[in-house]
């Protein structure tokens, strides 16, 4: 038996590849394919199933190539329903792999065909589970996600996922190995390990979700306090992931056209499409094209594109570093972005080279920003996430998160120049972006954020512990 994690830290995914007797599992398949089908024609091994813990909203599954081009079983827990060709298992349906079995444990909750997968060995003990966003190492999955209006509230789903873990999940071995669908960064859940593997046992000892002594209206309460708003692109991959979606590969052909500079300015003032600039910050800053996006790469590029450009219909033009620009358009497809028409052939030089207006960033260090800060009242925006700015802050700092920096437009000054900030320099360029695409010109950048003011002699609150907030 052979299980292996391939986890993908962009979106803090993980996918599983399961190999016994020359057949295959797939669990929760990113949406490019030929990594399974190649690592199984390695081993000589047919994909035999592929097991969705639910239908995703995070990323676009690639459950529906793989069956097309492998012939492999797509298999959902009660309750799904889809528009292709799928399995929908019975509670506790069992499905043989070579020498092993997986069974199907429905696990309602998260939504309401979540289910958890039982892996038993060949001897028939339970050995792992499979626990999609049904439980994560030091969380659960969110219950807000499958709500409808008049039906079904964020806390009756509370409720359900109370039942599924003490019912279904908190009875199996503290030996048994628990292989989530995402570890820390996802928006997922809340508080989530930045492990990716462990023992249930230990998720007993340690998950505030798995307290033995914990009441279903304490789980509710605690499950569902402190929700932010998903991110507007969920329900757009939850729709792809039911309905089907075009093969990767038809996207990837599509989308890599380069443009000289004259045609990809062209392209843009035709098309009305978002320029979106994936190279480092430190290079956006020094020169980038007016009005462009900056979402990084070296980031978590795809769940900060789902969150800021959300539609996913939306035409996109790429700026990239040279080589990149086939990676781009991957990572774009994972998140259900697949309408980029082009990127600038020769990258942003090219661009220089033929002598286009570009604008840049004005940005500070820390040490100047302290000796500004000295001598004048600034006003500084902190676009960390709530609970970062209330662990600890600059004095007197507005907290404008990232995720909703459209919602605060209003609140930065026209009449003199305001400081950006986040915890590193990558989340506080993207707002600058933002800003400047909207108009907003009289920002500075504090380079290196948070991390580098810490260092200096800059006014901050006092440390709260994450935990007690």
């Amino acid at each position: 038996m052979i299980i292996e994690q391939i986890y993908t830290g962009c979106l803090a995914q993980g996918a599983y590849y399961i190999e016994s007797n020359g057949e295959v599992a797939i669990i929760d398949p990113l949406r490019e394919v030929s990594p399974y089908i190649e690592r199984a024609k390695a081993a000589k091994a047919k994909i035999k199933y592929i097991f969705e813990t639910h239908f995703h909203a995070d990323f676009v599954s690639g459950h529906v190539t793989l069956a097309k081009k492998t012939g492999a079983s797509i298999i959902y827990g009660p309750n799904a329903e889809t528009n292709f060709d799928a399995i929908i298992a019975k509670d506790n349906q069992v499905f043989t792999l070579g020498n092993i079995t997986i069974t199907v444990l429905h696990t309602p909750g998260h939504t309401m065909e979540s289910s958890v997968f039982l892996l038993k060995d060949k001897k028939g003990k339970d050995h792992a589970i499979f626990s999609g966003d049904t439980l994560f190492l030091g969380d659960v999955g969110r219950p807000d996600l499958a709500q409808k209006a008049g039906e079904i509230t964020e806390k009756d789903l509370a409720g359900f996922l109370f039942d599924s873990l003490r019912n279904k999940i908190m009875p199996l071995a503290d030996d048994v190995i628990v292989y989530p669908a995402h570890g820390a960064g996802s928006s997922c859940g809340k508080n989530l390990s930045k492990e990716t593997v462990d023992t249930l046992g230990n998720q007993k000892n340690t998950n505030y979700a798995l307290r033995a002594d914990m009441t279903k209206d304490e789980f509710i309460e605690e499950v569902t306090d402190g929700l932010l708003p998903p991110p507007q692109y969920f329900p757009l991959n939850v729709k792809m992931n039911k309905e089907g979606y075009d093969d990767f590969q038809d996207v990837l052909t599509r989308s890599a056209h380069a443009f000289s500079p004259e045609l990809f300015e062209k392209a843009a003032n035709e098309t009305g499409a978002i320029v979106l600039d994936v190279r480092h910050q430190n290079d956006f800053e020094k020169g980038h094209i007016p009005r462009s996006i900056f979402i990084g790469l070296d980031g978590s590029f795809a769940p900060w594109v789902g969150a800021l450009i959300a539609d996913i219909k939306q035409p996109i033009l790429l700026v990239t570093p040279n080589g990149k620009e086939e990676e781009t358009i991957t990572r774009l497809s994972r998140v259900g972005f697949d309408q980029v028409i082009g990127y600038l052939e020769g990258g942003f030089n090219a661009w220089e080279k033929a002598l286009k207006n570009y604008d840049t960033v004005d940005s500070i260090t820390a040490k100047d920003f302290e000796q500004t800060s000295k001598n004048s009242k600034v006003a500084v925006f902190d676009v960390r996430k709530e609970g970062e700015y209330l662990s600890e802050h600059v004095i007197d700092a507005l907290n404008t998160p990232l995720d909703y920096i459209n919602n605060h437009l209003s609140e930065f000054p026209n009449n003199q120049n305001f400081y950006l900030h986040c915890a590193g320099g990558y989340r506080s360029m993207i707002a600058a972006s933002i800003l400047k695409s909207r108009g907003i010109h009289n920002l500075i950048n504090i380079q290196d954020g948070f991390d580098a003011i810490k260092e200096e002699d800059i006014k901050i609150s006092d440390y709260v512990c994450p935990s007690t907030l």
